[in-house]
């Protein structure tokens, strides 16, 4: 925690000379979306407060908000937890990627378009592969669809899906072997991106619904498996 702590001080630049609750709540929703803050950790109001220099009433007021985007919980007289998923959320999580990753693909205009960003995060996957950084795979993939879902041009869906993703994160925690879970979509990731830059966005979709459809499975499948396994 005390190494998160430090990391999260980093972002303390970012509020600048207008600190609000919504900007507190930006940075740890990106927090947890990167992993920092793994499902089941309880936040301290004082550490964190500490570590970004704000006030109690502010801190209070983004967590209130990230509740409401159901990436935390609220438990009384024990404080504020980053929530744990279930089978059913992790279900619902993807049926709103499959109805808003394949409609933004579906929804193209004409080609070209502008994939640098999908690109960027192809090879971020590859990188963190060499490097047997399966959880920097994890945040790759992410960083991959959160790019394809910015192609819409939409303000408010990125904002919709940015929450989206980071309940994705939370439910990436719970899986044992993230090799096995990440390392089939370097490739498909890969070929999505292939499939739009010649300009073949039905064939894209068509890999994007397969991708989303076996990936859904894999994880359910490690949530059932836990929930055996639990005493």
């Amino acid at each position: 925690m005390a190494e998160q702590l430090t990391s999260l001080a980093e972002d303390r630049a970012l509020l600048g000379r207008t600190s609000t609750a919504e900007r507190v709540s930006d940075i740890l929703r990106s927090r947890i979306a990167e992993g920092f803050f793994p499902p089941g950790t309880r936040l301290s109001e004082d550490s964190i407060g500490g570590a970004l220099g704000v006030s109690r009433n502010t801190l209070r007021e983004a967590f209130r908000l990230l509740t409401h985007e159901r990436l935390l919980v609220h438990e009384l007289n024990r404080g504020v937890f980053v929530r744990v998923l279930t089978v059913e959320d992790v279900e619902d999580i993807y049926r709103t990627r499959g109805l808003v990753e394949c409609a933004v693909v579906r929804g193209l205009g004409e080609p070209p378009y502008g994939l640098d960003g999908l690109a960027a995060a192809v090879e971020e996957g590859r990188r963190a592969s060499a490097e047997d950084d399966w959880k920097g795979v994890g945040t790759a993939n992410i960083h991959f669809h959160r790019e394809l879902v910015s192609l819409a041009g939409s303000a408010r869906t990125d904002e919709l899906m940015r929450s989206v993703f980071a309940e994705l994160r939370l439910a990436f925690h719970v899986v044992d072997d993230p090799e096995r879970l990440h390392e089939p979509y370097l490739a498909r990731n890969r070929q999505i991106l292939q499939a739009l830059e010649a300009g073949d966005k039905t064939e894209a979709e068509k890999l994007l619904r397969v991708y989303l459809k076996d990936s859904l499975e894999r994880v359910v499948e490690v949530y059932r498996r836990r929930v055996a396994s639990a005493p």
